[in-house]
């Protein structure tokens, strides 16, 4: 790939990104919109938008910006919570660490590689982009102490930066979990794995082990229930019937679906709210749901935070896989459906949701070298002679090679983050913040497998696994490819990091959501409940990726570290925007996003560029 065709990749993304977030200024404007894009307002003050006509409403703005870029970090964990702060740091963290490593490689490393080797050099435009690389630099350069310098001053800044990061980060934690108010589930324990006693129920088998070993601090236990067919069709009834309440009597007789579909308009009536009849009515007292299946599972509750958390780390019996206590999530946290998987089952769900996520990266090799081929258009054009001719036309060159391969892949990457939610979920975590920490986990590590090593090994599936198969020499196998494939990673950034952050904020799903619901369904009220849950699984691990990016091609591929600063910073503006208007908090984590983030990142800076760069060395 040449300098024209990732110039014409970034004119096309710059485009694409000024566009939506010039929309979605002027959507955010609109009242019928209120839900979309301030729905944590709604929800907190429960006021509408003037709906009085004004032109100003159609014009874009930047109020937005300045907004997110005066909001304090102490404003953003009071309305976001803890794990919006750490989203935030994390970009934060990204922005320092590459504004070094920007300085330092283009100044000093971009001019070595450019004028590493020998040759005549062309128009700017016309040059590859591997002049710009160390793969230009001769063997035997008596100029590689400059890459070698700076990984040195990029990894010892890292490792700095870092140690204050993280204690900042904990500092902050502390605070926050010593002045939040106290809170229920910060005295109970889910104990799982109850032994099955033929002379005691399970209910008092929790009952008497806690009393004998925790007789002082021990208050008191809820064993969990099989929820019956009954129960979930009286808790269907109980949300439709709460949801036909919230309409007012002006609204109801508006309230019509389609005539082809509900047979006639205007057929819903509210009924008032009777409770006793209908229990009447139905013929059986709820009560006599308390005797349905005990499961093994039980939430225990203690007088002191202290006796909570001792009890929720020490092991209580000799087999491992009995009474295992951790501490319990929030009750809106609770994935109650994962509640009833015996904990002997976990074991087996985990290694099955292993082998599918490989047999899932294995698919996806596809698509990879589809991806691949677009980037090298002389096997391309052999495989396909028809292709020929178009290919020698300049534009059509330059948009195949700059701009088509990083969005056929981003494409086939939507299909991702929701699998990887599904096998968290088969997996058995029992929360819905647990749930998001394990997806994050393998939404990362696919992306990193599928965006980097296979894209960077080779361009087809034999070679793909050649290259694998070749465990010993791996090392220098990606010493070699990473400078080759570095205008790939170029055109992914662009494309993946800013055009998606602009998709980020105009929020289509929700703008169609919105429109089906006032123009079809002729649901004028805007609700409350209507804003998301931060995507933890997907942004974290997004935001991981340009870091182990950054961290690879920083001395190898300076080119990449502007690209990547350029989204860091709109990176900052769009989430903290998120924050402060859309976002729910609802699966807060306390900040355990980020035990993620200074885990990943530490096996960053000692894997991504001092191995690859001294490899390299090794083959120079």
């Amino acid at each position: 790939m040449d300098v024209s065709a990732l110039l014409t990749s970034a004119g096309i993304n710059i485009s694409v990104t000024s566009l939506l977030l010039s929309v979605y200024s002027i959507l955010r404007k609109q009242p019928s919109n209120l839900s979309v894009y301030f729905g944590k307002r709604l929800a907190s003050v429960g006021n509408r938008l003037d709906d009085s006509f004004s032109l100003e409403r159609f014009a874009s703005s930047s109020s937005w910006i300045v907004k997110a870029w005066e909001t304090s970090e102490d404003e953003i964990l009071a309305i976001g919570g803890m794990d919006a702060v750490i989203i935030i740091r994390i970009i934060v963290f990204s922005i320092r660490i590459f504004s070094i490593a920007a300085i330092i490689c283009i100044l000093l490393v971009l001019p070595v590689n450019y004028y590493g080797n020998d040759i005549i050099h062309m128009e700017i435009s016309s040059e590859s982009l591997e002049v710009f690389t160390i793969a230009n630099v001769e063997e035997g350069s008596k100029w590689f102490w400059v890459h070698c310098l700076a990984l040195h001053v990029i990894s010892w800044s890292a490792c700095v930066l870092l140690y204050f990061e993280y204690k900042s980060i904990t500092r902050t934690r502390l605070a926050h979990i010593t002045g939040s108010p106290p809170d229920p589930s910060h005295f109970t324990v889910l104990v799982r794995a109850v032994p099955w006693s033929s002379e005691h129920s399970y209910s008092d088998s929790v009952k008497q082990f806690f009393m004998n070993y925790y007789s002082s601090s021990y208050l008191s236990h809820q064993i969990v229930y099989r929820a019956s067919t009954v129960r979930k069709l009286m808790n269907d009834a109980e949300n439709m019937c709460q949801l036909v309440k919230n309409f007012s009597t002006e609204e109801k007789s508006k309230l019509s679906l389609l005539p082809c579909l509900c047979g006639k308009p205007n057929s819903f009536e509210v009924l008032s709210d009777e409770s006793d009849s209908v229990r009447e009515n139905i013929g059986f007292d709820i009560s006599d749901l308390a005797s349905e299946k005990e499961y093994a599972v039980a939430f225990v509750y203690f007088k002191t935070r202290y006796a909570a958390i001792v009890a929720a780390e020490v092991l209580h019996s000799e087999n491992p896989m009995l009474w295992v206590t951790e501490l319990a999530p929030e009750p809106n946290d609770v994935l109650w459906s994962n509640l009833c998987i015996p904990y002997r089952q976990l074991w087996f769900r985990k290694i099955a949701i292993l082998l599918a996520a490989i047999a899932f990266m294995i698919v996806f090799l596809a698509p990879v070298a589809f991806v691949q081929g677009l980037t090298r258009l002389h096997q391309l054009s052999h495989a396909f002679p028809f292709l020929k001719g178009m290919f020698k036309q300049k534009y059509i060159k330059q948009l195949v090679t700059g701009y088509l391969p990083s969005v056929i892949l981003i494409l086939f990457q939507y299909a991702v983050p929701p699998t990887m939610m599904l096998f968290s979920t088969v997996e058995g975590s029992v929360s819905h913040s647990g749930r998001k920490r394990s997806a994050c986990i393998k939404v990362l590590s696919f992306t990193i497998w599928n965006v980097f090593f296979v894209n960077v090994l080779s361009g087809s599936i034999m070679g793909q696994l050649n290259a694998i198969s070749s465990v010993k020499i791996i090392l220098n196998q990606l010493a070699a490819a990473v400078p080759i494939q570095a205008s790939f990673f170029m055109t992914y950034v662009l494309t993946s990091g800013w055009a998606s952050l602009a998709v980020e904020m105009v929020q289509p799903l929700g703008l169609v959501y919105n429109t089906m619901k006032k123009c079809v369904c002729r649901i004028k009220e805007d609700q409350p409940n209507g804003f998301l849950s931060f995507p933890y699984h997907t942004e974290v691990s997004k935001l991981l990726m340009f870091g182990f990016l950054g961290f690879i091609c920083s001395v190898m591929a300076p080119l990449i570290l502007p690209l990547l600063l350029i989204y860091f910073v709109l990176a900052y503006l769009v989430y903290k925007n998120q924050v402060l208007t859309e976002m729910d908090r609802q699966d807060e984590q306390g900040g355990r996003m980020e035990e993620i983030y200074q885990q990943l990142r530490s096996a960053y800076c000692q894997f991504s560029s001092g191995y690859i760069v001294e490899s390299y060395g090794n083959l120079r």
